[in-house]
């Protein structure tokens, strides 16, 4: 399937392998990384509905444990509280960029072979006949196909997970808002 690899073919294989390996580096270590302990562990998430949320202990290992850590350890006017829990919540598209970056990368470089491949088959066919270089004709095409069909089938399944961790971290980040306004509120209520 992949008889089109020959010193050109090579150069567009070596890009989309180097996007293929980093989209799947990026949502598997997106998908680790956003699991609900690691963001709002249960305890706490049922804390801010029971209201106890300023009386549990900060947990370093998660992003609403750090936000409370903070809020305990410095006493933050809820601006600060809310700048820190949006920083918080930046950490949570660590990388994502790069999903970005292959969605819209991938394609262009399996169109850039398409181009490529289609340059080899005009470029042998015989000015006097007319008649294509069989070898080339061939070549060029396989090189035209094969690196759009390995752009889009790059460019597809990263595209869907970025749309899904996307999608998770503004989901995460309203729940994480909602607890940050519920600490200010129980901590207006307490001084009052």
């Amino acid at each position: 399937m992949l008889d089109f690899i020959g010193d050109i073919g090579l150069s567009f294989l070596i890009p989309l392998g180097l996007c293929s390996i980093l989209a799947v580096f990026i949502i598997v270590e997106r998908l680790v990384a956003l699991r609900g302990s690691r963001i709002l562990p249960k305890e706490l998430v049922d804390s801010f509905v029971t209201g106890d949320v300023l009386d549990q202990e900060g947990d370093p290992n998660s992003i609403g444990g750090r936000i409370l850590f903070f809020y305990k350890l410095n006493a933050p006017d809820p601006e600060a509280l809310k700048a820190f829990a949006s920083l918080e919540i930046a950490r949570m598209e660590r990388g994502m960029f790069i999903l970005d970056i292959v969605v819209g990368a991938a394609p262009l470089l399996g169109l850039l072979g398409t181009v490529t491949g289609l340059i080899d088959v005009f470029s042998g066919i015989d000015p006097s006949s007319g008649i294509p270089d069989p070898t080339l004709f061939v070549q060029g095409i396989a090189l035209a196909l094969g690196t759009t069909m390995l752009g889009l089938s790059i460019a597809i399944p990263a595209l869907v997970g970025n749309s899904y961790l996307t999608r998770r971290v503004d989901m995460l980040s309203a729940q994480i808002n909602v607890g940050v306004e519920r600490m200010i509120d129980l901590a207006k209520s307490k001084k009052a």
